[in-house]
């Protein structure tokens, strides 16, 4: 028995009567509905990603024999009341279908289990309203006079090299979901519990030979979502290896990057003369990935002066001061979702003072015996490990710690870590924070493999009043941060040309406001 009260496949459109008034005369519908020129749906070709998108989803059948599997791309989020975020698909939704910055809110990837063996994919997605509907006049939330024309159902068939169906066929799915099914239940909350919804009514049905309505008694679907939260956790890890489309994308990323990189350090005498300087550079680096990319992968942090002492500074209303240092985290997010990752510590006036440049030279050197340890069969955790032990020899000889350096290495103690509470490395690619949801034993105890790509970014920070530091010390952050394929022979920093050393960085800022 159909749900009637369960939230509709389609959301209606929200009201806009106070903002602006629709027309809605006779007269006026039938004159906007004709006169139209036909149009001519060109069918694009497959795009670059779409065998990989599907090599993807043939390793993710094979994990899942028999079963059906729901991918939701998600649903628009408010930001104020009827405007929105910018809509960004899941990224698993991204990863299965090759979908990215053109994907449609609202649309749904299904793996039907084949009569043959493996999976028949389905991509679902609210198709074009034709010009006989009000819609495309009227509906702000996906009518063409508000946010542009729509692909058909066969333009985007051809260019995903996927079988398409329109949204209103996605009922057929829910009415045939059983207790086999599973879903990646934080991309769309609302379709997740019509999905739980179906779920229950199969199991009544099955059980009590009622539908969960009509029954006494309370089905409850596990509250761990232990099945769900497999299938979230293996495409987490199907994304620890990158392949070969991924790895291009990634040397993209990293390119358009280093060129905000050089925007910034270019307008770095503007950005010092104002009030609010790194709102500026947030600026000029978000431009760059405006113009080469789809937006950056995650808010640019722009932190100069103490500022840079804050792990996750992005507020960014601070002056940009000649003689202070100026940390700039930041990346540019391809179409396709791919996003670099680089951290760069740069003199405001372009000139490190002998402590800057004594703390940045020590970051990388911690940074310089990370990377000399990846290689393919190395233990992730072993690149932290590295890192760690360059920051604790050279604390001590500062005398900033209350034991040995290798005293400060044993587990119970960690003195040094007062310094660097951050991690060394997380994997990168489609997310910033990569395969976040995989298991320990396939991360942060997991082999090297060629084909990971994840960062490496020691740092560290001496907040501006912590007194166990010399005061020449206090308020100065610095943090590097590089890109690292793992490869069958060793590891390539990707974003190596981006200058790293100190005096590298000065040359830099000097060539570029030459």
């Amino acid at each position: 028995m159909a749900d009637t009260t369960a939230p509709p496949l389609i959301p209606a459109a929200r009201s806009n009567e106070n903002r602006s008034t629709t027309p809605g005369s006779t007269g006026f519908k039938s004159f906007i509905a004709s006169g139209w020129a036909d149009r001519t749906d060109a069918l694009p070709g497959a795009r670059e990603q779409a065998p990989f998108a599907a090599a993807r989803r043939a390793r993710l059948s094979a994990q899942y024999p028999g079963q059906r599997l729901i991918i939701p791309a998600g649903r628009l989020k408010p930001r104020s009341n009827d405007t929105d975020y910018a809509f960004r698909a899941h990224s698993a939704f991204a990863y299965l279908t090759g979908w990215g910055s053109d994907s449609e809110p609202g649309a749904v990837l299904v793996l039907e289990p084949a009569a043959a063996g493996g999976h028949d994919a389905t991509l679902y997605f609210r198709e074009r309203a034709g010009r006989d509907s009000d819609e495309f006049y009227a509906n702000p939330d996906i009518g063409e006079f508000w946010i542009g024309p729509r692909p058909s159902v066969t333009q985007v068939a051809s260019d995903l090299a996927l079988h398409v169906r329109g949204i209103a066929e996605l009922t057929g799915v829910l009415s045939a979901v059983d207790s086999e099914t599973l879903v990646v239940r934080e991309a769309d909350p609302t379709f997740t519990e019509q999905v739980d919804e179906a779920r229950l009514r199969f199991a009544a049905e099955r059980v009590l030979g009622s539908t969960a309505t009509d029954s006494p008694f309370s089905i409850e679907i596990n509250a761990e979502h232990e099945p769900d939260a497999g299938l979230t956790r293996d495409l987490s890890e199907l994304r620890l290896v990158k392949d070969a489309f991924e790895i291009a994308q990634m040397r993209l990323a990293v390119a358009a990057t280093a060129r905000g990189f050089d925007d910034v350090v270019a307008d770095l005498p503007r950005s010092s003369q104002h009030a609010r300087g790194e709102r500026l550079v947030e600026g000029v680096f978000n431009t760059r990935a405006r113009t080469d990319g789809n937006t950056v992968g995650y808010d640019t942090i722009a932190a100069s002066g103490p500022h840079a002492c804050i792990l996750h500074w992005t507020r960014n209303d601070g002056v940009v001061a000649p003689g202070d240092l100026i940390l700039i985290d930041a990346g540019v997010e391809l179409d396709s979702y791919y996003t670099a990752d680089i951290t760069r510590t740069l003199p405001v006036n372009g000139f490190y003072t002998d402590v800057q440049r004594l703390v940045y030279e020590t970051v990388r050197e911690a940074a310089d015996a990370a990377f000399a340890v990846v290689r393919s069969g190395a233990v992730f955790r072993d690149v932290h490990a590295a890192a760690m032990a360059v920051i604790a020899r050279r604390t001590a000889e500062w005398g900033m710690l209350p034991v040995t350096a290798d005293e400060a290495l044993l587990p119970e103690n960690g003195h040094h870590r007062r310094y660097m509470v951050h991690g060394t490395s997380h994997h990168l690619g489609i997310d910033v924070h990569d395969c976040a949801q995989a298991r320990r034993d396939m991360y942060l105890d997991g082999v090297l493999e060629p084909g990971m790509v994840f960062t490496i970014e020691p740092g560290l920070y001496f907040q501006p009043d912590d007194l166990t530091v010399p005061a020449e010390f206090r308020g100065i952050g610095v943090r590097i941060e590089d890109d690292i394929l793992v490869t069958p022979t060793g590891a390539e920093n990707l974003s190596a040309a981006i200058p790293r050393t100190a005096t590298e960085v000065e040359a830099w800022i000097a060539a570029a406001q030459r």
